[in-house]
């Protein structure tokens, strides 16, 4: 099977796996108890909570480990919010963020917020001029994610970061659950406030992730309970998952540039081939991350594509794997005006470390067979 939709999930390590079964077999007591076995299973989990800080470039203190990036991004939005509502009631997104954000957004409108989004141009990518234009004295979070999970356009996250330093107080929170592990992210690079980071799109374990705050950043609970991860995220801590997290972080962050550029000379050789049908649309932008390709076929629905594909053990995946099994069409691709005749045709290939050139050709030779049958060529 060649599998091509990392960007739904991704493949667990071996290493990781094995990590997670000694960590529940040896460290399984909670290490909130009082008792020598759950102190040494604390030490474990502040040690990989100061592992994560290391490589993210903040404090242990400010990072929270969560469930994944859904419950990540809905604790940057709302608990962000609550903690400096005192400097306003304004908030701006972008119109293409995850679900987890916009559904956020849609009950903080619910909740008395002026929300406003963002528009993109073409390529998905969010206009600095329309940031500077929405941004006001009055906002109090701005969130863009990094790397779009549909078509993989990338963010200018520093000039937006830029222009909220200048015009406003706003918090800046990022999503980086589809850029962390294929390019540098941490508090140094990207000039943001929050980062949200999922552990499966990065050969971790569903069920995992975490919210990280710079030094500076404070935030609110929107869980109660027992006060676990610094009174920001009650409920007992998972160790073996946030152990397998920071060991996901650590894999992924230690070998990235090389990675990167491995994936996009794959994603560069597909798309070039892509090209040479006539009947084809490349969605993704030129400029983009080097995991994604997205593209349409003119007149053909992807799932059509998809399923074909599936039965010469190629998987690939449509738009998004959160909205792939719903009839309604994509916010990202009505965002960025795609054409009727290729709307309903979009197919994502998403590639990681684990994918190899061997497989690339191979997939050349299915699709041709395939595209051959569909059109009836």
């Amino acid at each position: 099977m060649i599998y091509f939709d990392n960007s739904a999930t991704t493949k667990a390590e071996k290493e990781i796996i094995d990590t997670f079964v000694t960590v529940n077999e040896k460290y399984w007591a909670n290490p909130a108890s009082i008792h020598e076995f759950g102190h040494h299973t604390n030490e474990l989990l502040q040690s990989a909570r100061a592992q994560v800080a290391e490589v993210l470039k903040t404090t242990k203190e400010k990072i929270y480990f969560t469930s994944g990036g859904t419950e990540s991004n809905n604790l940057a939005i709302f608990g962000l919010v609550n903690k400096y509502k005192l400097r306003g009631n304004h908030v701006l997104i972008s119109e293409i963020e995850h679900p987890s954000v916009l559904e956020a957004a849609k009950m903080l409108q619910l909740q008395g917020l002026d929300v406003e989004y963002i528009p993109v141009n073409k390529d998905g990518i969010v206009s600095i001029e329309d940031v500077n234009l929405l941004l006001r004295n009055d906002t109090v979070l701005v969130s863009v994610m990094h790397v779009n999970n549909e078509i993989g356009a990338i963010q200018p996250i520093n000039e937006i970061a830029s222009i909220i330093k200048a015009k406003s107080r706003a918090v800046f929170h990022m999503d980086a659950v589809q850029s962390f592990g294929k390019t540098l992210v941490n508090f140094e690079e990207q000039h943001v406030d929050a980062i949200t980071i999922s552990s499966h799109k990065i050969h971790g374990l569903k069920g995992s992730g975490l919210l990280a705050l710079k030094n500076t950043i404070e935030i609110d609970p929107i869980l109660y309970g027992g006060g676990q991860e610094y009174g920001i995220r009650s409920g007992t801590t998972p160790v073996p998952l946030a152990v397998c997290t920071a060991k996901a972080i650590r894999l992924a962050n230690s070998h990235v540039e090389q990675h990167a550029a491995r994936l996009k000379s794959m994603t560069d050789d597909i798309i070039f081939f892509l090209k040479t049908f006539a009947s084809i649309k490349i969605i993704s932008p030129e400029i983009r991350a080097p995991h994604i390709v997205s593209f349409a076929v003119r007149g053909v629905k992807g799932e059509v594509i998809i399923n074909a594909l599936q039965k010469e053990d190629v998987i690939v995946s449509t738009s998004s794997a959160c909205s792939s099994r719903q009839t309604k069409t994509s916010h990202v691709l009505k965002a960025i005006h795609i054409e009727d005749d290729y709307i309903k045709g979009v197919v994502r290939l998403s590639f990681s470390y684990m994918n190899t050139i061997e497989e690339v050709e191979h997939f050349k030779k299915i699709f041709t067979k395939v595209i051959s049958v569909i059109k009836g060529d």
